[in-house]
């Protein structure tokens, strides 16, 4: 890798992969492995270190290679991508940055929060059913959804227990998961300027990010829970 260029190889190796994902093949191919890996952790570490420059990162965590296959009913074992995440420093930012890197135009980046614990959801959850006008106005900006597109992520049926259903923000409020992705082709990922492209689309959602730090920050008056 050259100057943190993803390159043509990745690909190749993980598409080989996916057809011989048996330790025997992957045994033989440990040292491409290797060598790919260090490539792409160079490349997740410069996107933090991009990132960085816009926002407080606390850790940069490259995924294993290896599959968790005990409560899977696929028993590959091992994944057909590399991927990182970026977690955004301590209690007073909140949420996370995903890259994802896989053949055949199955790339994506994604931000948001993937798994709210128990409190901050109720919280987010009641902030929404106060007053949605400024979330929806941060999410429905033009250039916001011409990155990022439209808020996805798991939610319940109807409404959550304590929440009415009929609630005129009750999209929002069902919500388990607070989502945005975007995808890539290999023609993309592949470009000497996607490092950048994804360090820009970060970037691009803070304006979300502000505002769910402050939501999380602080109580339904508007009073930090920091200090």
């Amino acid at each position: 890798m050259q100057n943190n260029v993803i390159t043509p190889a990745v690909f190749s190796f993980l598409k080989k992969l996916e057809k011989n994902n048996n330790r025997d093949w992957f045994t033989e191919n440990k040292k491409k492995f290797k060598s790919l890996e260090a490539e792409m952790k160079s490349f997740f570490n410069a996107l933090g270190e991009g990132v960085k420059t816009h926002d407080e990162i606390e850790r940069v965590k490259v995924f294993r290679i290896y599959r968790d296959v005990r409560f899977s009913k696929n028993k590959t074992p091992y994944k057909i991508n590399f991927s990182s995440s970026l977690s955004r420093a301590g209690a007073k930012l909140r949420g996370g940055y995903y890259t994802h890197v896989q053949p055949n135009n199955a790339s994506f980046i994604a931000a948001g929060f993937w798994q709210p614990n128990k409190e901050d959801l109720f919280r987010i959850r009641k902030e929404l059913e106060l007053d949605a006008s400024e979330f929806r106005e941060v999410i429905g900006n033009k250039k916001f959804k011409s990155i990022w597109g439209d808020l996805v992520g798991d939610e319940v049926k109807t409404s959550p227990k304590g929440f009415d259903k009929s609630h005129e923000n009750i999209d929002l409020i069902k919500k388990k998961q607070f989502i945005f992705t975007r995808n890539f082709t290999d023609k993309e990922v592949l470009d000497p300027d996607f490092l950048k492209e994804v360090s820009n689309s970060f970037k691009a959602i803070r304006p979300y990010f502000d505002l769910m730090s402050d939501v999380l920050t602080t109580n339904l008056n508007g009073e930090s829970l920091l200090d």
